[in-house]
């Protein structure tokens, strides 16, 4: 019963699921997110997590190998395992990022690998190193498509223009098993956009990300 409660976001009443995004749902009703970790994992390994309890997949790149096709190979098989045992197409995934937050340059100078990650089909992203408010606007806008969202009503004010392109929504939609015209609306970090089924997600480990910490939890698309 623990296992199944879980799984369910700890409600007994549990029907089917609200959002695409597990991570998202149980935070919404104010539940708790488990997770397990996973390093260069493809298709088998990803065929055996889709039956996982845990509700998050970390997927490790900071340290673990860039390897857009196999990470791909990996949403595929939790697909083809799934649907998990609350319902949903697949866990949460989100990946560490292999590159740093120490700078808007930086991070304006891995757009691409960013794009490379999210055309996968995962369900966010973690920013390692995270040092000031200018870095962390610049990894949002590369999230983000460059065209006005009418349900925000300034909640994005103040970030830069998205940067993502268009031409990888149609293998991230399959994944989330949704239309390419659905996943550019939905593709958008949540809980700026309340519609958005993306996490972004921050490590600040280190002492120049510490001063700067009111400024860079205050941007906006950070979950």
């Amino acid at each position: 019963l623990s296992t199944l409660l879980s799984a369910q976001g700890g409600d007994p009443h549990y029907g089917k699921p609200k959002r695409l995004n597990k991570m998202i749902e149980l935070l919404e009703a104010g539940q708790p997110v488990y997770d397990s970790n996973v390093t260069g994992g493809g298709y088998e390994e990803g065929k055996k997590l889709a039956q996982t309890t845990n509700d998050l997949i970390q997927y490790e790149m900071e340290h673990g190998p860039f390897d857009p096709n196999r990470l791909r190979a990996f949403m595929q098989g939790l697909v083809d395992g799934g649907p998990t045992k609350s319902g949903h197409r697949t866990p949460t995934v989100i990946v560490t990022l292999p590159f740093l937050g120490l700078d808007a340059p930086s991070v304006r100078a891995n757009t691409w690998v960013v794009e490379q990650i999210l055309t996968t089909g995962v369900h966010g992203l973690m920013l390692c190193h995270a040092r000031n408010a200018e870095a962390v606007r610049a990894f949002v806008a590369a999230t983000r498509y460059p065209f006005d969202r009418q349900n925000l009503k300034g909640a994005d004010r103040g970030l830069p223009e998205g940067l993502r392109g268009s031409g990888g929504q149609g293998p991230a939609a399959r994944i989330w098993g949704i239309s390419a015209t659905e996943y550019l609306e939905r593709a958008d970090p949540w809980p700026m956009n309340p519609n958005g089924e993306l996490i972004l997600s921050l490590k600040m480990e280190d002492k120049y990300a510490l001063e700067n910490v009111d400024d860079i939890t205050a941007v906006p698309g950070i979950a």
